[in-house]
């Protein structure tokens, strides 16, 4: 089912008298349980689309729809609450804080998150997904003794904790190397489809486009291509 429509979005910035048009219309919506990848040149506008599908920066014409609802209307503290409790988040480094051992990570999110899980189940959900992302075994570990994929394991974790309906995945595999890239892609996939969330990846990778359901092209600010099969 589609829950997330980005409607003839289109961003401008302005540098003094000069206007750079940096998206130019786009038009394409996320499915529970796939993935969609962005993909394209420097500039071509792909990360700018993703964070405005995520509610980190406004459009300057167009409509972002989440759950029927048009976010791009919304004021700052709506889209706020919409981000927390609705949006994962997972990027190129896992951001992990320090002197939070893992466990603890995932803890913080919950509370950040306004998670209606009960204090007294908390730890069991946790146990539940440190499970699923292969680190119930490192739970009380700190960032400092993870290797990197690991540390994006545990980033993952904390990005679905409190069951999100969407995931943003920015260049979620750039900083490892292929073997791990591969593991943490076939983790973003399975929990995409075991817990039916729609998500929106941004990659340069090429052998991370086999994992999506769905690859669209950007160039210049536009959408090039939408076909499952032009890159594979």
């Amino acid at each position: 089912m589609t829950i997330f429509t980005i409607d003839d979005v289109r961003k401008t910035f302005t540098n003094g008298e000069v206007k750079e048009e940096i998206l130019k219309g786009v038009n394409l919506y996320l499915t529970e349980g796939e993935i969609t990848a962005l993909v394209g040149a420097s500039g071509s506008g792909k990360s700018t689309l993703l964070t405005i599908a995520a509610g980190l920066q406004p459009t300057s014409e167009g409509q972002v729809i989440f759950e029927g609802n048009n976010i791009t209307a919304m004021n700052s503290e709506q889209v706020r609450k919409i981000r927390a409790r609705k949006f994962g988040f997972v990027f190129q480094f896992a951001h992990l804080v320090p002197f939070l051992t893992v466990e603890e990570q995932l803890m913080l999110m919950l509370d950040v998150s306004e998670s209606k899980i009960k204090k007294w189940e908390e730890k069991k959900e946790i146990d539940k997904i440190l499970k699923l992302v292969g680190l119930d075994h490192r739970k009380n570990a700190y960032p400092s003794s993870l290797s990197g994929g690991e540390k994006q394991r545990v980033a993952i974790a904390r990005a679905i904790i409190h069951k999100p309906k969407v995931l943003f995945a920015d260049e979620p595999t750039a900083s490892l190397d292929s073997k791990r890239s591969k593991e943490v892609m076939t983790l973003i996939r399975d929990l995409t489809k075991t817990l039916n969330i729609a998500t929106l990846m941004v990659t340069h990778d090429v052998e991370m486009l086999a994992f999506a359901d769905h690859i669209i092209k950007m160039s210049d600010g536009q959408v090039l291509q939408g076909d499952d099969k032009i890159l594979s």
